[in-house]
């Protein structure tokens, strides 16, 4: 009897006991450590260098054309070629202005004959005033007719405003030319310009206004050159940004290199080497951190995600974005000396995941510019 009265007390024991093994087994395991990749940002004391694209821009242009139509009777030039100031360019066929300049002539001696005649019969009171002042406005229009006729002959030869080089040409011996259609664009090569959108940082820095101040070094590389650096010189820079890059457009001069063709429209290498200088206490240290880093918070703005060693965990923080170069991005605000920056997996994190550092992976920026 005491044994029957034991049992069931025994079996609700064991039941309990394997409930509890069974809600062990079914608790979730801990969220796994995630490996992201890092980059360590230094101190203000690190020089940097920094490369934007650039265009090649001639420093004089111009679209040639006839200020009269006719037909093309030679075009004298061909695309790439040098020309000198005053050198003939391409010519229409002149018989059709020639004809209308013959006929002018040949009023303008009618009339300039019967204004010598009136002006002497009038001395003598032969004619009236009246038809001396007739006389006298037929010779000054017989006049103006000749010397337009006279210029519209010359509008046949278009000659070259400047020394150049002829970048394209737009139209073919014999075809008819309608009067200011572009036949020839001739650029001027002497000085080349180049073009390129920089961070008001960065162009502060470029365009220094005391003379004394250390300049960057800011030259031009190219492709078919390579190793070969070729100086810029600061020109001048637009005054208003860009409303979507919020950069601004400056213009830079070089020489024609040598040995080397570059004409207007190629691209080109703008690098800025910041390490003589350092920033003024007005302006802002740009970092270059990867693109990858940088991602939208709820409200869509830019933020990166910094590692704290003390928590083994992340944090997001907002950043300012300058300008996107590449696969490169330059951070103005939100960064300081020390911040290690998530720059491979900021995707998948959240506010307060813990994480692991991957080994040797970590590459230092190359700190404010």
């Amino acid at each position: 009897m005491h044994r029957l009265l034991h049992a069931p007390l025994l079996l609700l024991l064991l039941a309990g006991a394997l409930s509890a093994c069974s809600s062990e087994e079914a608790a979730p395991p801990p969220p796994p450590v995630r490996p992201v990749k890092t980059l360590l940002i230094e101190g203000p004391e690190v020089g940097g260098v920094r490369s934007f694209p650039g265009r090649i821009e001639a420093s004089r242009r111009a679209e040639l054309s006839f200020r009269v139509a006719g037909k093309l009777a030679e075009i004298r030039v061909a695309e790439g070629q040098q020309v000198g100031e005053g050198e003939l360019l391409a010519r229409l066929d002149p018989t059709d202005y020639q004809i209308a300049l013959n006929d002018r002539q040949a009023v303008f001696d009618r009339a300039a004959a019967d204004f010598e005649r009136g002006r002497q019969l009038v001395g003598k009171g032969t004619i009236s005033r009246r038809d001396f002042d007739a006389l006298t406005a037929n010779f000054k229009s017989a006049e103006a007719a000749l010397q337009a006729a006279q210029q519209e002959l010359a509008y046949t030869r278009l000659e070259a405003p400047f020394s150049g080089v002829v970048a394209r040409r737009h139209v073919d011996n014999f075809e008819e030319v309608q009067a200011r259609a572009t036949v020839l664009s001739l650029n001027d090569t002497s000085t080349l310009e180049v073009k390129v959108d920089l961070p008001e940082a960065l162009m502060q820095r470029i365009r220094r206004v005391d003379p004394d101040a250390p300049r960057a070094e800011v030259y031009a590389t190219f492709d078919a050159a390579p190793g070969q650096r070729f100086p810029l010189t600061f020109k001048e820079v637009a005054t208003r940004a860009d409303p979507e890059t919020q950069t601004f457009e400056a213009t830079l001069t070089m020489a024609p290199p040598a040995g080397l063709t570059v004409l207007s429209g190629m691209t080109t290498t703008v690098v800025a080497d910041l390490s003589r200088i350092r920033p003024s206490a007005t302006e802002p240290p740009v970092y270059a951190i990867p693109a990858s880093a940088a991602v939208g918070d709820p409200q869509l703005e830019p933020s990166v995600w910094i590692y704290d060693a003390a928590s083994q965990s992340v944090q997001r923080r907002p950043v300012r974005v300058e300008q996107l170069t590449g696969d490169t991005i330059q951070v103005s605000d939100g960064l300081q000396p020390g911040d290690r920056v998530v720059v491979a997996g900021a995707a998948y994190l959240a506010e307060g995941m813990r994480v692991r550092l991957l080994p040797d992976t970590e590459q230092p920026a190359r700190g404010p510019r």
